[in-house]
Formats: C-alpha cells, structure tokens, sequence
C-alpha cells in the first residue's frame, strides 16, 4: 500500500511503526458552530482510509479532538447568552449527530482540549526549561529559530516569513522574533486555568501535540491527517513544537478544500452549507458520493449540474441494490417450492431488471 506523504511530497509505501497495528490522529473542530460541508471531507476521507486499514486486518487507533477552549467560543457563548462549556456540549454533540448520519465510524479516543490541559501545561514547561520556548509577562512563546528543519512541511522558508512580518510590526509584540508563535497565552477573559505562568489558556498549535503524546506510546503516530488549509502553520508548529522532543508522525495526509459555484467557501460571501441541512436534504449516500467523487488530494468543487450527477449515480447503484436484493429473496422463496411456475416468471422479470441496472452504471 503506497500513500502520498505530504511531508516529503511524495509516494511512499506505507510501512507502519508496529508490526499489525495502525496509528492515526485527524485534527477535530473547534466546536463554536455547526460543522459546514467542508469539514466533513475529513471526516470522510480518513474513514475510507481507516476502514481500508482494517479490511487489510491492521489494528487501527484512530483519534480525533475536540478544540473546546479558543477566542471565536467565547464570543460565540457571549452570543448565545450561554456558558463556554454549555455551546461546547451543544456543539460537540451536533458534530457527532453528522458523523453518525453519515455512517462513519466513531474515533477510538475523541478528547479534548479542557481535559487534556494538565499535560498541556507540563508539556509547555519542559519546553520552556530546554530552552525551545521562553516567558514574557504571562505569556509564552516557541522559539521557532531552534527548529532548523522549520517549513519542512509546507515548503515555508523562514526568511520570506521574517520579510512578510516587517511589513506588519506591532510595537506592542514581545516576540523575540516575528516568526515565534504562542504556546500559552495570558488572559482575564473567558475560562482560564492555572500555570507556572499566569492564569490564561493554551496556543492552538500546542494542543494536537500534547493529546498525541497523551495518548499514542512514545508521543509517534504513522499517519497525522486533516485539510489543506492546516498545512500552514499549525500542522507547521506541531512538527516544530515535536522535533524538540521527537518526529511526530512518519506520515502526513491533507485533503483538499471544498468550493461553491467555484469560490471559497465563507461567511462573507453567505455561500456556508451547514453539514447537517446538506444531510438532511439529500441523504447520506449521496453526500459521500460527492465527496469521495474527486480525488481527496483534489480541490472539490460543489455544483447543482456535479449533485445531480452525483444523484443520478446513487439512483442507479441503489436500483441494482434493490434488485439484488429481490432476486435473493425470490430465489430462497423458489427453494422452499413455493408456486414455483410463478416465481420463476418473477426471477426473469428481475433478472433483466438487474442487467439493465449493471449495464447503465
């Protein structure tokens, strides 16, 4: 089995870290809304992947996070006129409502953010103590200068990044250096917890990093998977943040986007589709037939002509299904020597119902 591993942007075949066993971890959402279509290609595709390891007869691990501590929650439960905890619930539970009405199989860990934080803070303070991060009243920062293979992932080079952020410099930035990025971040807004540092919450980037080191032994995962937009920079900053300890993944997979009517999928252009209305509308089958229609390394483009070719697709593999179906129950009817003269007449009948079928898919 080969896969394409974006990391040195190439096939390679796969051969995992123990004999047998699979290990995968997908960057989950950060649950403030309803997840849109976009979001669930990765559910669906790292399933498909997930699901092949296991007809192959690989034990699979398969985890998949809840980010349930972020600015964009506590402005959303501001919104709402709820607790952060109360829309976290709410949302998580509306994410795993599309993940089973679209028949994917559950993660085997889904943790998240608030109840890993013990370990996230450890894991910030050794990094702090090694001398790959440092303090500034509060806050803390990763020294991304210490990682000389930085941008090996999305092919950033470090002095382009440097030359972009003098464009755009913040007098008020306790940065050592532009390109650094925060582990911990002070704060008196929102849910805070407690630290060697100040009472605040952790940086994104180091969350992914830590729950992977919770959970899978020795910190290493074969496969760390998610959408093309998390490349760069947090797919970026987890390998930054695991080479001051150890390699993360051996492999790294990223599908592509999804656009609408060919333009980016945004609240500002009023094109978002939430996952649930798309479901509910057109059914399971046809939305995992769309998107597993193009390859998942390929942009997806979402139009009415590409749905009813989907839908027309679905009709006829549903139609052979069916016949299938019949065609077995009237045989085993057959066997028992039930009215045989008539059921032979209804085998035929559906025989050449099922040709025409196989023969227009």
């Amino acid at each position: 089995m080969k896969i394409f591993n974006t990391l040195t942007n190439k096939k390679e075949e796969f051969k995992p870290l123990r004999e047998g066993e699979v290990s995968i971890y997908v960057c989950g959402p950060t649950v403030y809304n309803y997840v849109h279509i976009g979001n669930t290609r990765p559910m669906i595709v790292f399933d498909v992947l997930r699901r092949t390891f296991e007809y192959l007869g690989y034990k699979v691990t398969f985890v998949s996070n809840f980010t349930d501590v972020d600015d964009k929650i506590i402005k959303a439960a501001k919104a709402e006129g709820i607790t952060e905890k109360e829309l976290t619930d709410k949302y998580i539970a509306a994410y795993e409502d599309v993940r089973r009405n679209l028949n994917l199989l559950f993660p085997t860990y889904a943790p998240r953010v608030t109840n890993t934080m013990d370990a996230i803070i450890k894991f910030i303070d050794n990094l702090v103590k090694s001398g790959y991060a440092y303090e500034v009243d509060g806050d803390v920062y990763f020294r991304v200068s210490k990682i000389d293979e930085y941008g090996q992932l999305s092919g950033i080079k470090i002095e382009d990044l440097v030359a972009g952020a003098s464009e755009r410099i913040d007098e008020n930035d306790k940065k050592e250096e532009s390109t650094d990025f925060a582990l911990w971040k002070k704060t008196d807004e929102g849910i805070r917890f407690d630290s060697p540092w100040s009472k605040g919450r952790p940086g994104w980037h180091t969350e992914c990093v830590v729950m992977i080191n919770d959970i899978f032994e020795g910190g290493k995962i074969d496969i760390h998977g998610g959408g093309q937009d998390l490349k760069f920079p947090h797919h970026e900053n987890e390998i930054a943040q695991s080479m001051a300890c150890h390699p993360i993944a051996h492999t790294w997979m990223h599908n592509q986007m999804i656009n609408i009517d060919n333009q980016k999928m945004s609240k500002s252009l009023g094109n978002v589709i939430w996952a649930k209305d798309m479901v509910a509308e057109l059914g399971c089958n046809v939305v995992k037939w769309f998107m597993l229609s193009s390859h998942y390394r390929n942009p997806l483009n979402l139009t009415e002509e590409v749905l009813n070719s989907v839908k027309k697709e679905v009709a006829k593999v549903d139609n052979v299904i069916k016949s299938v179906s019949l065609y077995l129950q009237v045989n085993h009817i057959a066997n028992e020597n039930y009215n045989k003269a008539a059921v032979d007449g209804m085998v035929g009948a559906l025989e050449d119902d099922l040709n025409t079928s196989l023969a227009l898919t």
